[in-house]
């Protein structure tokens, strides 16, 4: 197995306001359900037809770092659908001079995983592109859809049970 995913943003803004625009997920990353700001808070990621994932978070620490664990996540794309289950995804934050740099690593993606190359690219794009605009002016670029792809509270609430599941699942192995 290799080391797992990581890449690196500067940006121009203090280290709480990076902490902060992180922690407004659907404000760079797209649409999610539950909570994002407490440890322990769980919270569902989806894009319809693609993937799902569900979180909960690890470890707040403001202006310091952001860990989310995977308790459960189907991947559409992929052979193994529950590839990311188990997985850490990690926002280091260091003030630097001149700005604040951000770490964001997933632990357990290596390139050893069938997703990898696709997921480092979705992973970089909205990192460095989308969570960098969030945090530098304000404004992401989250994924958005609508029309037969949005989803209901009812749908959200059986990704969530789905979630749940799988992570009860595991927990019983």
């Amino acid at each position: 197995m290799t080391a797992s995913f990581t890449t690196t943003i500067t940006v121009d803004a203090s280290a709480q306001e990076a902490f902060d625009a992180i922690n407004d997920v659907a404000g760079w990353w797209g649409r999610t359900t539950g909570s994002t700001t407490e440890v322990g808070g769980e919270f569902v990621y989806v894009v319809p037809g693609l993937h799902y994932s569900g979180f909960r978070v690890t470890e707040l620490e403001p202006g310091r770092r952001v860990a989310w664990l995977v308790t459960g996540s189907h991947l559409d794309f992929v052979a193994d659908k529950q590839e990311w289950n188990g997985t850490t995804v990690r926002f280091d934050i260091l003030e630097d001079d001149g700005g604040t740099r951000i770490i964001f690593t997933h632990d357990g993606l290596t390139s050893d995983d069938d997703c990898y190359d696709i997921c480092t690219n979705a992973w970089a794009m909205f990192v460095n592109g989308s969570l960098k605009a969030r945090i530098e002016t304000g404004e992401g670029a989250p994924y958005v859809f609508s029309g037969d792809e949005e989803l209901t509270a009812e749908d959200h609430g059986e990704l969530h049970s789905q979630v749940a599941e799988a992570a009860a699942a595991r927990a019983a192995q």
